[in-house]
């Protein structure tokens, strides 16, 4: 197995190393221009300064006599006369709480900073700073402080006196050591401090009980502290890209843990999770794991996404069908020659990888027909036996003898779970208690639904995530749009040619999986869901793409268009810099050629942005 080398986990150059012969550096006199009366009257009035992107070379001298009671002596004392606006006398003058000075030039900050005593953000990313000024941990009211892309080498040692601080940027900074005093900065909610150059974490990382995302991706650390798992309010941890063999043994301790990103690692062992039962997301690929414990897979109830790629598995455990609400698995570029048939009857998995194996019973054309066929031959495969072992009968049972709802659960963790009761009705009083119980999940996939319950409005109020997937379902009704609170919407596997156009109002909709359906087009109704983070239309048959209308979605990162009837791939595809994931095969199209697709997103990208006509 290939592995990346460690040369590629140098951080990145900041862009501003090397400047243009014919970049002009701003003299002290030119920087001043941009504090003109007009701006340091409106500065008094909201308390905020933004001087992004001005090409600053200086910090302006202006902004630390601003507020100085000299520029201020046309104090009206002939009253009834002239007298000036009520905002524009200077004892109403807000303190300065917002500084932005991001995106300029500036090598240093001057220790007059101090002076403003009552600033709670300052972001001074994107700039060309190697250090911080002492009196700069005077600032004790700093909420939020962002050092981005700079080339920062070591921080105060008395950073500990922002003890207000919340929100803590130091990625794309030369940083190799933190202070001792760094880990009493107990106030901290988000620390990102990737793309450095650390070898180590102070020991005592675990007094920062309070953060909930820690970004430690792209250094050289070659182990994590055991006090690690401390952090119990940790929601997100990112240790992508570092040297890493173990994680600790007791990362089950992280309770509230939904994603682990520890991905392009040495690490040989998938560590215990028990107590992790908030895990959704989990990535390993690129490490040198040789097994997944079975007991893995009895501690994860939520888990959504498990990323093993690249690693060295020769065998699958046959309770992975334990993860019931598995979506997308990545077993690619391992050593495994078999795959466990019971993997098929995983009710939600819309994604499953596992070309790059030495595989003896599956044909490479099915491989690589996409994961649907791939489920669907598994599932033939399947003796009576094992569908019975994981089943328990389920899929055969009438609805009559189905017990629902499962009241215990819908209390205790608002779900409402009828997955494979092969229902074709739901009475009404299912989702009356599922109201009482403040239901936000509901799963009906793998059913006879003939058409969406309406009863499910009952449930408007807190319905986040909504599973219909695998029914018979032919259209959906405009009333949908009043689950405005929805997050996650599956409706794969049916026979849907359309959306109605009232559902451009679910802003909130984060997931919208749609493959395997009728559609000729992208709804219109897309277009209008700002929030849209992931869009999977694969499998239907779409004939173009509707560039104009996806470049709506700024927050779009997974497109999956694959398997379709696309003829043409537009170039403005590749000005959608925000997209990780772009899936193309499977279409009509001659170019990009079936080579370029393989090398990934970034690629195809690149490649259409070079045929946009100039």
């Amino acid at each position: 197995m290939l592995k990346k080398s460690k040369e590629s986990q140098i951080p990145i150059k900041n862009k501003r190393n090397t400047i243009s012969p014919i970049f002009h550096m701003q003299t002290e006199g030119e920087n001043e221009k941009y504090l003109s009366k007009e701006i340091i009257k409106i500065v008094k009035k909201t308390g905020v300064l933004n001087l992004h992107g001005k090409h600053l070379s200086h910090v302006p001298g202006k902004i630390f006599t601003m507020y100085d009671s000299s520029d201020s002596r046309e104090v009206n004392l002939d009253f009834g006369r002239g007298c000036k606006e009520e905002n524009d006398l200077w004892w109403n003058s807000k303190p300065l709480t917002n500084l932005d000075l991001s995106s300029n030039v500036l090598t240093e900050i001057p220790g007059q900073i101090g002076i403003f005593q009552d600033l709670t953000v300052l972001n001074l990313q994107d700039n060309c700073l190697t250090s911080l000024p002492a009196e700069i941990t005077t600032l004790t009211k700093l909420t939020k402080l962002s050092l981005n892309r700079n080339k920062i080498n070591q921080l105060p040692k008395d950073i500990d006196k922002l003890f207000e601080l919340r929100v803590l940027s130091l990625s794309h900074n030369s940083i190799s050591m933190l202070p001792n005093s760094f880990v009493d900065l107990v106030m901290l909610e988000k620390l990102d401090l990737s793309h450095n150059a650390l070898e180590s974490l102070p020991s005592g990382i675990g007094f920062l009980v309070r953060l909930n995302e820690f970004d430690t991706s792209y250094n050289r650390l070659v182990e994590v502290p055991p006090d690690i798992v401390n952090l119990r309010s940790l929601t997100k941890l990112d240790l992508n890209h570092n040297s890493i063999k173990k994680l600790p043994e007791s990362l089950g301790e992280l309770r509230r843990l939904q994603i682990l990103y520890a991905q392009h690692n040495d690490i040989e062992e998938i560590p215990d999770f028990t107590g992790c039962e908030c895990i959704q997301e989990i990535y390993f690929g690129n490490n040198y794991i040789k097994e997944v414990p079975p007991d893995m897979c009895d501690n994860m109830p939520h888990l959504k996404v498990l990323d093993l790629r690249d690693n060295k598995i020769d065998e699958l455990p046959k309770e992975l069908t334990k993860l019931m609400h598995l979506n997308k698995l990545d077993l690619t570029n391992n050593d495994l020659t078999k795959i466990p048939a019971t993997l098929s009857l995983l009710p939600h998995l819309q994604s499953l990888k596992i070309e790059g194996n030495k595989l003896k019973h599956i044909r490479p054309d099915i491989v690589h027909t996409g994961t649907q066929r791939l489920l669907q031959f598994l599932r033939e495969t399947l003796s009576d036996d094992e569908l019975a072992a994981v089943t328990c009968g389920a899929v055969n049972s009438p609805a009559e003898a189905c017990v629902f709802p499962d009241r215990y659960r819908m209390r205790n963790g608002n779900i409402l779970n009828l997955a494979m009761k092969n229902l074709s009705v739901i009475p009404d009083h299912v989702f009356m208690e599922a109201k009482e119980a403040h239901v936000s999940v509901v799963d009906l996939c793998k059913n006879k639904l003939p058409q969406l319950p309406l009863s499910l409005l009952l449930l408007a109020d807190y319905l986040t995530e909504l599973n219909l997937s695998t029914n018979q379902l032919n259209e959906i009704p405009a009333e949908i749009a009043n689950l405005s609170k929805l997050k996650f919407l599956d409706l794969s596997n049916n026979k849907i040619e359309d959306l109605p156009r009232d559902m451009d109002s679910m802003k909130n909709i984060r997931e919208l999986v749609l493959f395997n359906n009728r559609f000729k087009k992208i709804p219109d109704c897309i277009f209008g869901m700002v929030g849209l983070e992931i869009l999977m239309l694969n499998d239907n048959k779409l004939d173009k793409i509707n560039v104009e209308g996806l470049q709506k979605l700024n927050r779009l990162a997974t497109l999956s268009l694959s398997n379709n009837n696309i003829s043409v791939v537009p170039p403005e595809l590749g000005n959608m810099n925000h997209l990780r994931n772009l899936e193309l095969k499977g279409n009509f199209f001659r170019q990009p050629r079936y080579a370029i697709l393989e090398q990934g997103t970034e690629s195809v990208l690149s490649y259409l942005r070079d045929k946009i006509p100039r």
